[in-house]
This record gives structure tokens, C-alpha cells and sequence, in this order.
């Protein structure tokens, strides 16, 4: 089995600019995929607050529109992108959210 990240990308709302009722129907979401996956899903991840970007000239960049990861396990880059079906993230299907997903190679040292 390999790990696998998946990194939320899209103009996603902050979690305290929803109303409780949407903040209920975001977290029920998530809890209810996160459930489904059981033990494939290893690590919930966090969002990502607060960003900025270091640039190799040494100035600074507005960060990019990076939410947030999560890593599961699977088989197969094919079998962690199963994983995603129904994901919470995906669920606008708008076209403006993406789940990038890459495995996690292991660093020979």
C-alpha cells in the first residue's frame, strides 16, 4: 500500500464566514465521507490557514489558493483517486475546485 495526499485547491469560503447551519451541513459532509473511507483515510488533514509565498529571488508572492490536505492509502494512484467519489470538496461541480492527489514517495537518506 502507498500514501497518497490530497491537496484542496479552489477560491474554497473560509469555515468562519459560514452561517451554523452551513458550518453543520459542511462538517456532517466531511464526517460522512471521512467515515466511508474508515482506515484507507490515515491522516483528515487540516485546512490551511494564513499563507505567503518565498520565491527563489528571495521576495515574497501571494500565496496561490492552496484549503488544505488530507492522505489516505491505497493500492494505486487509480485506487486513490476512487477514494475521492463523492469527496465534499468536489461537491459544487463548478469547475472551481480541484483535489490534486500525489503519492507520497518514500525519501531514501
Amino acid at each position: 500500500m502507498s500514501k497518497f495526499i490530497y491537496i484542496y485547491k479552489g477560491p474554497a469560503t473560509p469555515m468562519d464566514q459560514f452561517t451554523p447551519e452551513q458550518s453543520a451541513e459542511q462538517m456532517a459532509a466531511w464526517g460522512a465521507w471521512m467515515a466511508k473511507l474508515g482506515p484507507a483515510l490515515l491522516h483528515a488533514g487540516a485546512p490551511f490557514a494564513a499563507g505567503t509565498s518565498v520565491v527563489d529571488d528571495g521576495t515574497l508572492a501571494e500565496a496561490s489558493d492552496l484549503n488544505g490536505y488530507s492522505i489516505v492509502e491505497a493500492d494505486t494512484l487509480d485506487g486513490a483517486r476512487a477514494l475521492a467519489d463523492g469527496h465534499p470538496f468536489l461537491a459544487q461541480g463548478s469547475g472551481k475546485f480541484r483535489l490534486e492527489i500525489y503519492e507520497l514517495a518514500d525519501m531514501q537518506m
